[in-house]
């Protein structure tokens, strides 16, 4: 089973090349952030073709989420427990949600597509949104993960954080005045590990970006990120044989600025026997 991550900044400008690339790298299951469209804008018929059935989150031109899969997707649940709202210049309890996350279960394994928050400034309120957004993860991730260890699942997405040193080249984002790079949000993302995932590209991938701004030849100079990543759970993660960070995506015309990070299971037999109901 091979299942991918892909921030696609606009699902409607790059349909061809996310299809393209789904057929040409045999991807079962694909995970896309950032589609920036609603469910009935979506160019669904271009993945229909190519045999693909979806998953979609979207509310306006913002954010979306979505998953691509070759087998039936079963349990879709379009927010996890606690996850917060935000409206700018607005505090409380009944925030509107953002399409920032769609999980679903596929062929027995339970998949999350997940945006995190920009978190946009140190100052701003969308960093204390993008903590608080990331403790209901971790608690979300705690729960499922300790009451089902024997379900595979993985949180793939556009996680906005680079945890460590190398992961971030960009010079313009600098430890102590930069999102991404804070201790907070780097706190906050070993916190998600430590509810029961891991990182399960990292052993097989070492080193390379998986994003690049497209201002000041940041690809060419590669001046990027790891934002990008594959979280799973230690029932998913012994089954990873492969991992790829695609860099060459991020070359051509009408590139996203983020590239697909795929990994490889080698799934058993008794796996189609795994739980299909989530609550």
């Amino acid at each position: 089973m091979r299942i991918a991550t892909w921030n696609v900044n606009s699902i409607r400008t790059r349909v061809g090349r996310v299809v393209d690339f789904l057929v040409r790298e045999d991807v079962d299951v694909l995970a896309m952030q950032e589609v920036k469209c609603k469910p009935e804008q979506f160019p669904a018929e271009a993945f229909d073709e190519a045999g693909y059935e979806l998953a979609i989150h979207g509310l306006n031109q913002w954010n979306g989420v979505a998953i691509a899969s070759r087998s039936p997707i079963l349990d879709v649940e379009t927010e996890f427990p606690g996850m917060p709202g935000f409206l700018k210049s607005h505090d409380g309890p009944d925030l509107p949600k953002e399409a920032r996350a769609i999980g679903a279960t596929v062929d027995g394994v339970r998949v999350w597509s997940l945006y995190v928050p920009n978190g946009r400034s140190l100052d701003d309120p969308h960093y204390a949104y993008k903590l608080d957004w990331l403790a209901a993860l971790t608690e979300y991730t705690r729960t499922e993960t300790s009451s089902r260890p024997e379900v595979p699942f993985a949180l793939m997405g556009d996680f906005n954080i680079a945890p460590l040193d190398e992961d971030n080249g960009d010079p313009a984002v600098v430890p102590g005045a930069s999102t991404h790079v804070s201790p907070p949000e780097r706190e906050a993302f070993f916190a998600l590990e430590n509810a029961g995932v891991t990182d399960v590209v990292r052993p097989l991938v070492p080193a390379g970006y998986t994003y690049w701004d497209y201002k000041q030849l940041k690809f060419p100079r590669n001046e990027g990120m790891r934002i990008d990543f594959v979280l799973g759970s230690a029932a998913f993660a012994e089954q990873v044989t492969d991992a790829v960070i695609h860099r060459n995506e991020r070359k051509g015309d009408a590139p996203s600025d983020h590239v697909p990070v795929l990994v490889e299971l080698a799934l058993s037999e008794d796996d189609d026997d795994l739980p299909m109901i989530f609550g």
